[in-house]
């Protein structure tokens, strides 16, 4: 990140970009789960547990294609047609199909990253609605959030299966701030992707961007309002800000 990017992100730090946000939409895969776990799975079907990134990419970016062209695919359905590709000419120590449900069980038996419980009970603490909105499915969401023992903390679980089109189509954000009856100015997205974190402050939302591994943000999209280390620190930040 240059200088003038720098100073633009400690700006944003330090204001909390806008008045505190009424409403919190959090991205769910990566932001509120840990997918590491998911290596192992690639590694126990006999595959190179390096595929799991390059898999989950693909994922994202297929899903994103057929959202230009205005197709709504089930996340489920982009990932395992996905793994059968990534998977196909591996040597495995199962058939294929065995190998793909293999490691989409993974997805239910995710856990949080560490800072999650704490994190999510400090921004309830402070009067904010929580609320997931995953391209993934909302029955997901709820039982990782449930496992972690934070379930209560949210008002709604929501996938962009009813929202029409995957994030970060404008549509997707639309349809959670419809879902909780709050403007966009009201609202803000909470995403360790730098993509979401585009996507919905170009659809009008406040945003906060995990950077967890401490790396830079791209250049080619639009600054979020805040950069947090974790979701502690985001709720440090924002207890500072007006509500």
């Amino acid at each position: 990140m240059d200088e003038s990017r720098q100073a633009v992100s400690a700006e944003a730090a330090a204001a909390g970009g806008r008045r505190r946000p009424n409403v919190i939409v959090f991205d769910v895969n990566e932001t509120l789960s840990d997918m590491s776990p998911l290596a192992g799975r690639f590694e126990s079907v006999g595959a190179d547990p390096s595929l799991a990134r390059a898999w989950f990419g693909g994922l994202l970016r297929d899903g994103f294609a057929l959202t230009v062209v205005g197709e709504n695919p089930p996340f489920a359905e982009v990932a395992a047609e996905g793994l059968r590709t990534v998977l196909g000419g591996v040597p495995l120590d199962r058939t294929v199909d065995e190998a793909v449900q293999h490691v989409m069980d993974g997805f239910a038996a995710l856990g949080v990253h560490p800072d999650v419980p704490s994190g999510v009970r400090a921004l309830a603490d402070l009067g904010i609605r929580l609320v997931t909105l995953s391209n993934g499915s909302a029955s997901i969401a709820r039982g990782l959030l449930a496992d972690a023992g934070v379930d209560d903390a949210f008002e709604a679980f929501l996938s962009v299966a009813d929202a029409g089109l995957w994030k970060p189509a404008r549509e997707a954000y639309a349809f959670a701030l419809r879902t909780c009856a709050v403007d966009a100015a009201d609202a803000m997205l909470v995403a360790a992707h730098p993509w979401d974190t585009d996507g919905a402050g170009r659809a009008g939302l406040a945003t906060a961007w995990v950077n967890r591994a401490g790396g830079g943000f791209p250049g080619y999209f639009q600054a979020p309002d805040l950069e947090a280390s974790s979701l502690d620190d985001l709720a440090d930040r924002l207890a500072r800000t007006e509500g």
